[in-house]
């Protein structure tokens, strides 16, 4: 009951509660980011499919820790959603600087997320983390074009997702090295695709 009662206090404090950082935020001390209201506005709806991106990762690694039974998996997921709190503060607090909002539909990305998340638990331990191996060199792929996409003068933007991407590299590493397994390549797919539907339509709602 614990465990439920956690996964639920992790659902409410993701999509209610302002998140805090355990890191400070990255940032490029020696540039200071001037933009004009077009930049500031692409700048803001890339911000704005990161924060969902990191919704969805407090979600998935809840579902996934409370999914398996092994007491050390379990405090690896939870220190990954740990660092993963870390994202979603930064780009909660960017998309705060560049006067915009988060998704509308947080609610609805975090219980997708977190039902799939748990059918990769169910899977069993080496499938789950083969699922976070897959997801997060989608999500560092996803950065790095970013990274092309922001504009030249955002360096907040950048600095921040550019530790991001060496955090989601590292996640996935770990996993590797905790045992996980190569999903097929039409699971890689459907992931594929149901994260384009996820930031195609956070980019705008």
């Amino acid at each position: 009951m614990d465990r439920f009662l956690g996964a639920a206090d992790s659902a409410l404090r993701t999509l209610f509660a302002k998140p805090h950082a355990g890191r400070p935020c990255p940032m490029v001390p020696a540039d200071e980011t001037r933009l004009q209201e077009r930049e500031a506005r692409q700048a803001a709806a890339l911000m704005r499919v990161n924060h969902v991106g990191e919704v969805c990762a407090q979600a998935l690694y809840t579902a996934q820790a409370l999914a398996t039974r092994d007491p050390a998996l379990r405090r690896h997921f939870e220190h990954a959603a740990g660092e993963e709190t870390d994202h979603l503060a930064w780009t909660a607090g960017r998309l705060q600087e560049l006067g915009d909002r988060p998704s509308l539909l947080n609610p609805l990305w975090y219980a997708g997320a977190f039902a799939i998340g748990l059918v990769a638990g169910r899977l069993g331990d080496r499938v789950s983390l083969g699922f976070v191996v897959e997801t997060e060199r989608q999500v560092e792929a996803h950065l790095e074009s970013h990274m092309q996409r922001l504009p030249p003068g955002d360096h907040a933007s950048r600095a921040i997702v550019a530790q991001m991407k060496d955090d989601e590299a590292a996640h996935a590493a770990q996993a590797m090295q905790a045992g996980a397994v190569e999903l097929p390549a039409p699971a890689r797919a459907l992931m594929r695709a149901a994260a384009k539907v996820m930031t195609t339509t956070a980019h705008y709602i």
